[in-house]
């Protein structure tokens, strides 16, 4: 096992390189969040939205829990590409024209990306619930959907979603009428991915210029108002640098209410609870890996002993050699000269089974085989020998020869350095 045991540390060392690249990679700041997260800073996030409200003097925040407990809060809750459940697709020609590939906006799901695609969750019946019950009482939401799947949240809303075509290039959207939410925009181009069939009671905010259909307007319920938005890439970091998009993205919070705005990123997979884990995905663990890699070469570094050995103490060494005179008078009045010997055969073969990476209670023979495969075939000579003089031992000389010989193979057992020169009189 020893020998084996510098293959086990270099591929435990390659392992957890390649493990801990992936991680690093997988965690890019930027990319480690899910798709429209305010955290992800990629092309299909919208961290771009969430800094150009900060900056622009609008109080937003993040929340990192559900809807289910609001409360009293007055903030007004920004739903991007968050998916309810129940969604269902009643027109089976729009799920046909939903399935042609459009760069990933013409799927009727939320591409999941990076590590919280693990956790990120639908918006549930209660919370949908919730959220209702802050309308009807005044307060204001502002949805993202993604795709143009019904749900229970757009069914309470009145409001009906139409797969746009994919193949069709980008849409140029324009206000129908001036009104706040579209104060200083004239165009904004984006693409489309579902139209709105509104009730009646609806302000239509953008329509598309050629078409003439609706993709974002504000919809009254109860005391309250949810400003839905059928073009989620309208949201994404690439997309606020064209034409209005991001005036338009100002005016229409500003008109919604004073504030402040929380954007959702519990149902993107984030929480309030700290752990390593949300902190790898966050942020990566690259310096955490380059730690337990240093720690496992230090440790593997550990095991290997450098220079000659240190000698015990004078106390411990006079007793061991008090000891073994003792033991070496009684074998000797007692004649057990053969016993004594099989004994120093017995623990020359248990050692050296060890460095043949065999068990201990294996035969001299075995080990002998195993030292000749290893290449250590004076070794393997060497205890055939002495398993030869066990047999034959009689006397005090032939046990103090083959204690001797036995020595001299422990000091040849490690290649590296060269071994001490025998006590004259001794073979």
């Amino acid at each position: 096992m020893r020998d084996r045991f510098p293959l086990l540390v270099v591929g435990g060392l390659v392992l957890t390189a390649v493990l801990g690249s992936l991680l690093v990679k997988g965690a890019k700041r930027g990319e480690f969040a899910d798709t429209l997260s305010t955290y992800r800073a990629h092309e299909d996030g919208a961290r771009a939205l969430f800094l150009l409200a900060e900056e622009s003097g609008l109080p937003v925040t993040r929340r990192m829990a559900d809807l289910r407990i609001t409360g009293a809060d007055t903030s007004t809750p920004v739903l991007l590409a968050v998916e309810v459940e129940g969604s269902r697709e009643d027109d089976l020609e729009q799920t046909q024209l939903a399935a042609e590939p459009d760069a990933g906006l013409g799927d009727e799901h939320v591409p999941r990306v990076g590590f919280n695609a693990f956790r990120a969750s639908h918006l549930d019946d209660r919370e949908v619930t919730e959220l209702l019950e802050r309308v009807v009482a005044g307060g204001t939401v502002v949805y993202v959907p993604w795709g143009s799947r019904e749900n229970p949240l757009l069914d309470a809303l009145g409001v009906k979603l139409t797969k746009a075509d994919t193949t069709l290039p980008m849409r140029t959207l324009v206000p129908p009428f001036p009104s706040p939410y579209t104060l200083g925009v004239e165009r904004v181009e984006v693409k489309v991915q579902a139209y709105l069939e509104l009730p009646e009671n609806a302000v239509p905010v953008l329509e598309d210029e050629r078409l003439g259909r609706m993709v974002a307007a504000v919809v009254p319920h109860g005391q309250g108002r949810v400003l839905v938005v059928g073009a989620p890439e309208l949201a994404m970091n690439g997309a606020l640098a064209r034409a209005d998009n991001a005036q338009f993205w100002l005016s229409s919070l500003r008109a919604l209410g004073p504030g402040p705005y929380e954007f959702d990123e519990f149902h993107h997979g984030f929480t309030n609870e700290r752990s390593v884990v949300d902190f790898a995905r966050r942020y990566g663990l690259q310096f955490a890996v380059l730690q337990l890699l240093v720690g496992v070469a230090l440790w593997s570094v550990a095991l290997k002993r450098f220079g000659p050995p240190r000698p015990p103490p004078e106390s411990a060494r006079v007793g061991a050699t008090d000891a073994l005179f003792a033991m070496a008078r009684l074998y000797r009045e007692g004649r057990h000269h053969a016993f004594a010997a099989k004994l120093v055969s017995r623990g020359l073969t248990q050692e050296l089974a060890l460095h043949a990476g065999l068990p201990a209670h294996a035969t001299h023979t075995a080990v002998s085989d195993a030292l000749k495969e290893r290449g250590r075939e004076d070794l393997a000579r060497g205890l055939n020998d002495v398993a030869a003089r066990a047999e034959t031992a009689a006397n005090d000389s032939d046990l103090q020869q083959l204690a001797a010989r036995a020595a001299g193979l422990r000091q040849r057992l490690h290649s590296a350095g060269s071994a001490r020169r025998s006590t004259p009189g001794t073979p």
